[in-house]
């Protein structure tokens, strides 16, 4: 969800920015060591390892997905990985930057305004934007100065989106966050309660779309009863998620964001300089430009509503795009 301005943890594939921030960034005193949660084995043919490594996710299915696709990736690359979930930015980025984490999925913009805000302070003016090349400059930047590596970005993006029912936008011809600007409509918007101050969410449709909000219905963001409220009529406009497969579901669709609220959230991996080389960085980029936002809520949905293993899931896309040896 870039620098997009995420109002809560994320639900089936929600994970906007401070819901990321917060789910990711409990710092959690008691935990005093990364605990390992599966080990994916080296490859079979008896040719020597390339070394071990170590790849986390933040603890919630959209991350678990993806860094099973990095360590997989590695694995097939003739690396021996151990997959381990960090729910806590304190330990995940101090141990990125002394190497005990090798490698670990990001959002670029949230990553970049993570790190800036490391380095200069809580209070320091975002570095991020709808701009996915300037975002990446920043985040590069200041990466580097960490000890660390930032590769490729998928084409994969997890923003905030803004949904409405299929009929409501029938009725009024909406296809995009401008066209209801322009219609003059009033909307209650079902979301967080932080979408009030938050500049992604209800001062940035009041500004930068001209969107009349008269009341937030607190629902959250993503989850069911904030689609069930657009759904029922309780409100007219839901915060969901761009990887979010099941809005669907709920016979809604999304508004575009045409003028580009959100910031450049997309999914790339980060990993310890000193651990990289070209083999890592050939076996991660390659997912970059196969993996799309639509396959990225597939995957959560697949994960979160039909239960199926994140590891089988990323074994199964990555097979499927012709990523791994036959």
């Amino acid at each position: 969800m870039g620098s997009a301005d995420v109002i809560e943890p994320t639900s089936v594939a929600a994970a906007n920015r401070a819901g990321r921030l917060r789910r990711v960034g409990a710092a959690v005193a008691a935990v005093l060591a990364l605990t390992l949660t599966a080990a994916a084995c080296g490859d079979d043919s008896g040719a020597a390892s390339l070394g071990s490594l170590t790849v986390a996710d933040a603890g919630f299915t959209e991350s678990k997905i993806l860094a099973d696709m990095y360590g997989e990736l590695l694995t097939n690359a003739g690396y021996d990985v151990e997959r381990t979930s960090v729910q806590s930015t304190e330990i995940a980025q101090s141990s990125l930057e002394s190497g005990q984490i090798d490698a670990m999925p990001q959002y670029v913009a949230t990553y970049a305004d993570l790190l800036n805000s490391q380095v200069n302070g809580s209070g320091a003016t975002s570095v991020s934007s709808s701009d996915l090349d300037a975002s990446l400059a920043e985040l590069r930047r200041l990466a580097q100065g960490s000890g660390l590596s930032v590769l490729e970005p998928a084409d994969a993006v997890d923003q905030n989106a803004f949904a409405v029912s299929r009929s409501f936008a029938t009725e009024h011809q909406l296809t995009t966050l401008s066209d209801l600007g322009a219609s003059g409509l009033t909307v209650k918007l079902a979301a967080g309660a932080e979408c009030a101050t938050r500049p992604f969410c209800r001062p940035g449709l009041e500004k930068t779309y001209g969107i009349k909000v008269s009341e937030i219905v607190e629902t959250g963001v993503a989850t069911a009863q904030t689609k069930a409220a657009v759904r029922d009529g309780t409100a007219q406009l839901g915060l969901v998620l761009t990887t979010d497969a099941t809005v669907s579901d709920y016979n809604l669709v999304v508004l575009t964001d045409d003028k580009k609220l959100q910031n450049a959230d997309n999914l790339v991996p980060i990993v310890n300089t000193d651990s990289l080389t070209p083999e890592i960085t050939a076996a991660l980029n390659a997912l970059a430009p196969v993996l799309t936002t639509a396959d990225l809520a597939e995957l959560n949905k697949k994960v979160d509503a039909e239960r199926e293993k994140s590891e089988e899931v990323a074994h199964d896309f990555l097979a499927e795009k012709g990523l791994l040896d036959a």
